[in-house]
C-alpha cells in the first residue's frame, strides 16, 4: 500500500487489503486471512476466480500465439466472432478491450448511422443520456455525467449530447422530439449511482419510444449483462432488444480486458476500414477466454442461480432489524443496501468492519454499498456471507 502511493497515481481509494490469491468466489490477502468477494472486480468476475476452464482457454492459447494486430487475420477471431454474434443474436460484433472503448465505439457507429443512414445533416447529431450514469473516464464520457467527481476541471467536453433524468419517460418523450436525435444511450440498472433500479416497464417504453422516432437504442451492458441480474441480459427482463449491444467486464470472467460492441449490418458495416480500430481488440487470447467465458456461463447455469439467489439477498438483508440498514434494491445478484449514517459511521465504516469480518464489498456515493459476489455461489456460501452482514450491522449498532 505504501509503495502504491509513492509511486501510483492516487486515482483510486482502495479498501485497505492487499489480496494475492482468488478462487470461485472467495479472496485471500497477503497474511493468508480468506474473504468473500463481493464486488467480483464491478461484476467481471462473474464466473468466480480463476475459474478453471477460463485459464485453459487462456494459457493454452497464450502458448501458440498472443497477438496479430488486426493488420492480419488470425485462426481465432472469425470463430469468436461467430460464437459471439449466436449467442447474442446480432449479425455483426466489434471486438474492442475496455467498456469505456466500447462505449465509445457505441456513439462513433451511431453518429455514423445518423448521417449515412437516418440523414442528420453532417454534425448535428444529437445522443440522449440519462443523469446518473456512468460509463467510463474518457474525455468524450465524462462529458456526459452530472458527477462533478467525473468531470469536474477536465473540461471542455464533446458536444452534441443531452441530458435527461433516467427513469422518466416524458422528459425521454420531449426530447426525441427534436430532428437530430440519433440515439439513445442508458444503463438499464445504473450501477455506480448505486444500483438504481428503473421503474418496470421503463424499458420497454423507451425501446418503442426510440423505434417510432427513428433511434437508435442503446445498451450499456457493461456491468447488468453476462447474467448478473438474473437474466443473460438485464433488457431481457422487459423483452428488449438493443439497437447496439454494449458490453464488456465478466465477457471474459476478469481473466482480461475484453469489451464488445453488436449490431445488425445497418448500423455496424456504417464504418469501414481504417475509421476505428484496437491493436489489442480481437487478439486470439481474448477470443479464446471470451468464448470460454460465455460458455461457462451457461453450461452452469450463472443466469438462473442469479435470479434465484438475488431474492434471497434482498429479502434476508432487507429484514436486518436497523435504522441503519435504509434500503435493499437490484435485480439477481447485483444489490445494493442505502446506508444511514448513524454515529458519526458512514458506508465506508461498515466495509471496513465487513472487511474484518470475512467480506469485501465498497461504498458508491458515500452513502451505498453495492453486493455483487460471483454468480457462481452457491446458497449455503450466500448465506454464510448474509450471516457476516448481519453480525456486521449488529456490531456497530
Amino acid at each position: 500500500m505504501e509503495r502504491e502511493a509513492r509511486y501510483g497515481a492516487h486515482n483510486y481509494h482502495p479498501l485497505p487489503v492487499v489480496l494475492d490469491r482468488g478462487k470461485g468466489i472467495h479472496v485471500w490477502d497477503v497474511d493468508g486471512k480468506r474473504y468473500f468477494d463481493f464486488l467480483s472486480a464491478y461484476s467481471a468476475v462473474n464466473q468466480g476466480h480463476c475459474h478453471p476452464k477460463i485459464v485453459q482457454a487462456m494459457t493454452e492459447q497464450a502458448s501458440i500465439l498472443t497477438l496479430t494486430s488486426r493488420a492480419f487475420y488470425n485462426n481465432v477471431l472469425g470463430e469468436w466472432e461467430e460464437y459471439v454474434t449466436r449467442y447474442f443474436g446480432y449479425d455483426k460484433v466489434l471486438p474492442m478491450n475496455t467498456g469505456a472503448e466500447a462505449d465509445e465505439t457505441a456513439l462513433k457507429l451511431c453518429r455514423r448511422w445518423a448521417y449515412d443512414v437516418k440523414g442528420i445533416p453532417a454534425d448535428k447529431a444529437k445522443i440522449i443520456v440519462c443523469g446518473g450514469n456512468f460509463h467510463g473516464r474518457t474525455i468524450t464520457i465524462i462529458g456526459l455525467s452530472d458527477d462533478p467527481s467525473s468531470y469536474d476541471r477536465f473540461g471542455p467536453f464533446t458536444p452534441g449530447f443531452l441530458r435527461i433524468p433516467y427513469n422518466d419517460i416524458p422528459a425521454l418523450e420531449a426530447a426525441l422530439h427534436d430532428p437530430h436525435v440519433a440515439g439513445f444511450l442508458l444503463e438499464p440498472i445504473q450501477g455506480e449511482a448505486g444500483v438504481y433500479v428503473p421503474d418496470e416497464g421503463y424499458l420497454k417504453k423507451a425501446s418503442d419510444l426510440c423505434k417510432s422516432r427513428n433511434v437508435l437504442f442503446m445498451a450499456d451492458e457493461v456491468q447488468t449483462g453476462i447474467a448478473r441480474t438474473g437474466r443473460m441480459l438485464a433488457c431481457d427482463h422487459e423483452g428488449v432488444r438493443p439497437d447496439i449491444l454494449i458490453l464488456g467486464k465478466a465477457l471474459s470472467g476478469g481473466a482480461l480486458p475484453v469489451s464488445a460492441v453488436l449490431a445488425d449490418d445497418e448500423i455496424m458495416l456504417t464504418i469501414k476500414p481504417g475509421e476505428h480500430g484496437s491493436t489489442y481488440g480481437g487478439n486470439p487470447v481474448a477470443c479464446r477466454v471470451s468464448i470460454a467465458a460465455l460458455q461457462v456461463v451457461k453450461d452452469e447455469h450463472l443466469a438462473e442461480n442469479a435470479d434465484r439467489l438475488g431474492k434471497i439477498f434482498r429479502d434476508e438483508v432487507g429484514a436486518i432489524a436497523s435504522d441503519r440498514v435504509e434500503l435493499v434494491r437490484g435485480k439477481g445478484l447485483l444489490n445494493a443496501v442505502v446506508i444511514r449514517p448513524k454515529d458519526g459511521q458512514t458506508a465506508w465504516d461498515v466495509c471496513l468492519k465487513l472487511r474484518d469480518n470475512g467480506l469485501l464489498a465498497k461504498p458508491t456515493h458515500e452513502h451505498i454499498i453495492r453486493f455483487a459476489p460471483p454468480l457462481v455461489i452457491t446458497e449455503p456460501e450466500l448465506r454464510e456471507a448474509i450471516d457476516i452482514i448481519k453480525k456486521t450491522i449488529n456490531e456497530l449498532d
